[in-house]
């Protein structure tokens, strides 16, 4: 079953002076988010950035990824708490550089070794690592509280 999700961005002006807002059109939560050059690639000043979007559905998405996993292994988690930053930089034209996953679970019954086995299994199966794959390096911090 294929599901849909609408995201949208109304700009104005020019790149380094414009700025727009983006809406979750499907949820409509969030209201609208301002974005602006400035805010990507200096001070966020207040308004969100690709870059930010992007780290906020990887950490969702390895999440979800990483809870199947650890149930499908007999080991469902308390607690997942996963962080994503995702670097934008523009040293030979604008790009996203790389994403840092960091990952800490409360997983009852399952050891470290274990755990990262399935911290890294999540990685390279969750939805949006794919969707980049190729492209941008994922690295992975994953470690039991």
């Amino acid at each position: 079953m294929a599901t849909d999700r609408k995201g949208t961005t109304v700009w104005e002006g020019d790149l380094a002076s414009g700025g727009g807002t983006t809406t979750l059109d499907t949820t409509g939560l969030a209201g609208e988010l301002p974005v602006s050059w400035p805010s990507r690639a200096e001070d966020p000043g207040g308004r969100t950035s690709p870059e930010e979007l992007i780290a906020a559905a990887h950490s969702a998405c390895y999440s979800m990824a990483l809870s199947k996993a650890l149930a499908d292994g007999g080991h469902t988690p308390e607690r997942l708490e996963t962080s994503a930053v995702a670097t934008f930089d523009t040293a030979g034209g604008p790009h996203i550089s790389g994403v840092a996953l960091t990952v800490r679970g409360s997983v009852p019954g399952i050891g470290e070794d274990e755990f990262r086995e399935a911290a890294e299994a999540a990685k390279d199966g969750c939805p949006v690592s794919q969707a980049i794959a190729g492209n941008v390096p994922v690295t992975l911090d994953a470690s039991l509280t």
